[in-house]
């Protein structure tokens, strides 16, 4: 049977919106990470099959085709964009990983990129004749009463399991202690652009006490910020990666799963749960787990529910502590994995919630070359 492996992978800065990054469109963040995939691996751009590229906030057309192209990539790669909001970027992986699979592609460039900077600015006609009004965000359930803001979302979800604010706080704080204490670390995996995440910082108790409340016990700084940012993988066939001597994250599996779409935060436990058991693994078998971090009681939950080890958890820190670019926040845990796991080896999990309550999880182990 054929298998993928993830050969290089690389991400921008995670810059909240209005930052750094707001004057550049999608493809602007997306092609210089592409390029630097490319490179790691001594890779040329001609061996690309295919580039599947996470979005949720763009203004539609093919932003993976339009990346490709500004990348310089040969203009036979087609490109395929995704658009399950924030599972995008997780989803283009486990895409690339099928293509591959199933003999159609050898070589894949997948991940996500997301400008809330640039995101247009939408409106939708009004009733009977009345002005345009905002459109805000498109429903996720057809039925209003169970289609809450994912702020609400998560306010439930942390009542609900008893997560109160302090123990949300102090995760948030953790998140970024970790950031910070790693961000020459970080460094090596980012592409220029600026080349530190802006948003980590030392965070306290104190400074979360005074946190505008956003709705019940989720607050500003126990939920991630908007952002914008680009993260890519190389994904090749175990045979491309053996004749060019490369080492990688060989892709063991991976599933999405939808859930209740009142609890969104919920819907990634199932997908880890199954995940693992398609492969007959064990949550102690895992060497690191890269969780999702849209709010911290999601990431509680995930770890409590999926009965994962909090130490292996996102061990430079976490969305929390970077910020949430959309579409390609799912791709950022598939680098964050490939670049601790080069060193340390062994097995990982990467998993994310999406707004309707879906949820998507990957798992991957360190292969040398």
């Amino acid at each position: 049977m054929r298998r993928s492996v993830i050969v290089a992978a690389r991400r921008s800065a995670v810059v909240p919106r209005g930052g750094a990054l707001a004057d550049r469109e999608i493809h602007e963040l997306a092609a210089p990470v592409m390029r630097a995939c490319l490179g790691d691996a001594s890779l040329p751009a001609e061996a690309v099959d295919e580039v599947l590229l996470g979005n949720a906030l763009g203004a539609g057309g093919n932003p993976a085709r339009l990346s490709a192209l500004a990348a310089g990539l040969p203009e036979r790669v087609a490109g395929i964009s995704l658009d399950r909001q924030c599972c995008s970027g997780l989803d283009a992986l486990l895409l690339a990983d099928a293509l591959i699979v199933s003999g159609q592609a050898d070589i894949v460039l997948a991940g996500g990129a997301e400008s809330y900077s640039r995101r247009p600015i939408r409106l939708r006609p009004g009733e009977d004749g009345a002005a345009p009004v905002a459109y805000d965000r498109p429903p996720f359930t057809p039925w209003p009463d169970r289609d809450p803001d994912m702020a609400e979302a998560a306010a439930a979800l942390a009542q609900s399991l008893g997560y109160d604010r302090a123990r949300q706080d102090a995760w948030a704080v953790s998140s970024h202690q970790k950031a910070c204490a790693a961000r020459d670390r970080l460094a090596r995996e980012i592409v220029g652009l600026p080349d530190r995440d802006a948003f980590s910082r030392r965070l306290s108790p104190t400074v979360c006490a005074r946190a505008r409340i956003i709705s019940g016990s989720v607050t500003s700084a126990n939920m991630a910020v908007a952002a914008d940012a680009a993260a890519m993988a190389l994904v090749v066939s175990e045979d491309v990666a053996r004749r060019a001597g490369l080492a990688g994250l060989a892709i063991l599996g991976g599933v999405s799963r939808g859930g209740d779409p009142g609890l969104p935060g919920l819907a990634p436990v199932v997908a880890i749960r199954d995940a693992l058991a398609g492969l007959s693994l064990a949550p102690k078998q895992l060497a690191q787990a890269e969780i999702m971090e849209a709010f911290a009681a999601q990431a509680l939950a995930c770890v409590e529910l999926a009965e994962l080890d909090a130490r292996i958890v996102n061990p430079r820190g976490g969305a929390l502590a970077r910020g949430h670019p959309i579409g390609a926040s799912g791709a950022i845990l598939s680098v964050r994995l490939f670049h601790d796991l080069c060193e340390s080896g062994g097995r990982g999990l990467a998993a994310i919630a999406a707004a309707g309550g879906v949820g998507t999880a990957l798992v991957t182990e360190w292969q040398h070359a």
